[in-house]
């Protein structure tokens, strides 16, 4: 009789152990109806291509023409393009090919970004959709919703701004020497009356690549040297963001690159790095 009292207080004691871990399970403070914690999906991408190899040799050929007339250990090293400096060739990588000739120089640039997003509550292709609405805002065209960024919030136009529909060009924050890309092919021989078959050459949101998509076109000129014109196409899927710059400079002052072959030339490359990343 003398042990019972111990053999009570370890009953009891066991029983609190038990009814302590009942408390400490988060199971048993949940609610019945309360809403479950989720976490946003990630992006469709977990890594990036070899920026260097992502263009065919024949497309580079077609793109740098000049290089063709080099000796062939520099036609090597022109096709073999720089690669992009960055610390983390998971998230950036891109390359650089330049093409000079006595004619004309060329130079063509790829940047793939892989955005992920470290808020459990914002998907990858969320963060993406934000980086990408930057990139499109800042060519100055038309953001998510249908406002410019040169709109006032009342949806007018900005003293001095000229609306990003109309066919004149417009003039960049580099100054009066680069001007966007106007209705005409040449951007140097006026601008095309609105409903022109060539007003489509202007700066512009383009369909059918990626999730979406935007072109620029802008001629650059400093006085008495030659123009440089560059055309960028800029797309996004799922959580990657590819950049195309393309561009041509002729070695002639009264010479302007044209823009419906840069562009034409452009958008293809582009094209074709969309299903390369979809493979």
């Amino acid at each position: 009789m003398a042990y019972v009292p111990g053999v009570a207080l370890l009953v009891a004691l066991v029983a609190g152990c038990s009814a302590g871990s009942d408390a400490d399970d988060p199971a048993a403070d949940s609610k019945p109806g309360s809403p479950a914690v989720t976490t946003a999906p990630p992006g469709k991408y977990r890594t990036l291509p070899e920026s260097c190899r992502a263009v065919p040799r024949s497309t580079l050929k077609d793109l740098l023409p000049g290089t063709a007339e080099l000796p062939e250990e520099q036609q090597e090293k022109v096709y073999e393009g720089t690669a992009s400096v960055t610390y983390d060739t998971d998230r950036k990588v891109g390359c650089r090919w330049t093409s000079d000739t006595p004619d004309a120089s060329w130079n063509l640039s790829i940047d793939f970004e892989r955005v992920v997003s470290y808020d459990p509550s914002v998907s990858d292709d969320d963060r993406a959709r934000e980086v990408y609405s930057k990139k499109q805002e800042g060519a100055g065209l038309a953001a998510p919703g249908g406002a410019t960024p040169s709109e006032t919030p009342s949806g007018s136009a900005s003293p001095g701004s000229t609306p990003s529909g109309s066919p004149e060009g417009r003039t960049t924050g580099t100054g009066p020497s680069a001007t966007r890309s106007s209705a005409s092919p040449s951007a140097g021989g006026g601008s095309a009356a609105p409903g022109a078959g060539d007003e489509d050459l202007r700066p512009r949101l383009l369909d059918d690549l990626g999730d979406a998509a935007f072109l620029d076109d802008v001629l650059t000129s400093a006085g008495s040297t030659a123009q440089h014109r560059t055309v960028s196409v800029v797309f996004r899927t799922s959580n990657v963001i590819v950049t195309v710059h393309y561009g041509e400079q002729p070695g002639r002052v009264t010479e302007v690159p044209d823009s419906r072959e840069l562009q034409e030339k452009t958008q293809a490359l582009a094209r074709n790095l969309d299903e390369t990343l979809s493979d």
